[in-house]
């Protein structure tokens, strides 16, 4: 496990972009944090490093956002709002999972079906700033 202190908006966006140099086809990442903790900065980031021009809204409404990087499709889903694990196939994630990156919001609802090789990110709050810890990482170097 890694443990990073961000200070800011500018400093999640960096990691966002580290971590998405880092990322590979077929990775699924638990993202763990409340509300406001900077989940959608943080992919923000990842998928600006390679698209600048990329608008990164959050997927709360349409459960999932996705985009074409140069080297993989990523998936962003928000799971808030699954009332079963199965719904998930009626999206297509289990499909995407092992072939697109796949960044999960609330990755509890998906139970079993959770890969468990998937690599997480929790966002913490601390003071102003927010505390990340990383787990399953092993490509990657602060």
């Amino acid at each position: 496990m890694t443990q990073i202190s961000v200070k800011d908006e500018a400093a999640m966006l960096a990691l966002g972009a580290q971590l998405g140099r880092a990322l590979r086809a077929g990775d699924t990442v638990a993202l763990i944090g409340g509300l406001g903790a900077g989940k959608t900065t943080l992919v923000r980031g990842l998928v600006q490093v390679a698209l600048p021009r990329e608008t990164v809204p959050s997927p709360t409404y349409t459960l999932v956002q996705t985009y074409e990087l140069p080297n993989y499709e990523l998936w962003h889903c928000d799971l808030y709002r699954l009332e079963h694990p199965d719904e998930a196939y009626e999206l297509g994630l289990i499909d995407a999972m092992g072939e697109a990156a796949c960044i999960l919001e609330w990755p509890d609802r998906l139970g079993a079906l959770l890969p468990d090789d998937a690599m997480t990110i929790e966002i913490g709050f601390e003071g102003e700033g927010r505390q990340v810890k990383l787990t399953g990482w092993d490509n990657f170097d602060v």
